[in-house]
């Protein structure tokens, strides 16, 4: 209780005054950064923060990028060593399990990518032209349409760091995944990397995104993965009822505070 913190991040937590460019380009904490930009209305301050957010985000991704190319390499070298067949098929297993695969990345498509290690049974399967209703619990009244704006602007907000994320309706501004993925990371940064997710390969960011919600916010499942790829765009009152459901359950955790009403 009286020993002091010992410098860095906590002392970034609640900084005496406005930080440099140069002082938050130190801070290598991501949530120490979020906690900064919920804490500050400066609207400068606010923007070399979003900066700093996002060079971090990309100087996570470049080093991973790093990293699997150097596993990709000792693979190969173990491949070459073993004479071929055990090293090639045990190669290729594991590497299609540490890494994203980059040949399908060129798709006009908005089907799923059948590379996707999740998406092998739904990429072998037809691709209907339109998909029935999905399976989706009932939305909020129509008469609130102040709440679903409001609701809209919470997202944007809590994913304005994140690069790759222009949320600006409940539909095609999910139909990658990574919208979905960006909000959760938000809340559970530790969950997973956010900066090696793939917008090419949706279902697996659906699949990624619900699971972590469901296992740290305890938010059901109600979005399908594999119906949200099989549509052109994800039906808007779907995306909503699972958002809304989303911001209850981190309200039953305390991780959003809202104005209890009498």
């Amino acid at each position: 209780m009286e020993s002091q913190p010992d410098g860095g991040p906590a002392e970034s937590d609640h900084p005496s005054g406005p930080l440099t460019s140069e002082q938050l380009a130190a801070i290598e904490d991501e949530e120490v950064l979020n906690k900064m930009l919920d804490g500050t209305e400066d609207f400068e301050q606010r923007r070399m923060i979003r900066a700093a957010l996002r060079d971090l985000l990309k100087t996570k991704r470049d080093k991973r990028e790093q990293e699997r190319g150097s596993r990709q390499q000792d693979l190969r070298q173990q491949g070459l060593s073993k004479g071929g067949t055990t090293g090639g098929v045990g190669g290729i297993g594991r590497a299609s399990m540490s890494q994203q695969p980059s040949t399908n990345k060129v798709s006009g498509q908005p089907s799923p990518s059948a590379s996707s290690p999740l998406n092998r049974t739904a990429g072998g399967k037809a691709n209907p032209a339109v998909v029935p209703a999905q399976k989706c619990p009932p939305s909020a009244a129509p008469n609130v349409k102040n709440v679903k704006q409001m609701l809209l602007d919470w997202c944007r907000a809590k994913t304005e760091p994140y690069e790759g994320v222009d949320i600006q309706n409940f539909s095609s501004s999910w139909k990658d995944g990574i919208a979905f993925c960006a909000l959760v990371h938000r809340f559970f940064p530790d969950a997973f990397e956010y900066s090696i997710l793939n917008p090419n390969k949706p279902r697996d960011n659906f699949q990624l995104a619900f699971s972590t919600a469901e296992r740290l916010a305890g938010c059901p499942p109600l979005l399908d993965p594999d119906d949200l790829v099989r549509m052109r765009e994800p039906d808007w009152k779907c995306v909503y009822t699972y958002i809304q459901e989303f911001y209850r359950c981190l309200v039953e955790k305390g991780l959003v505070k809202t104005k209890k009403r009498t």
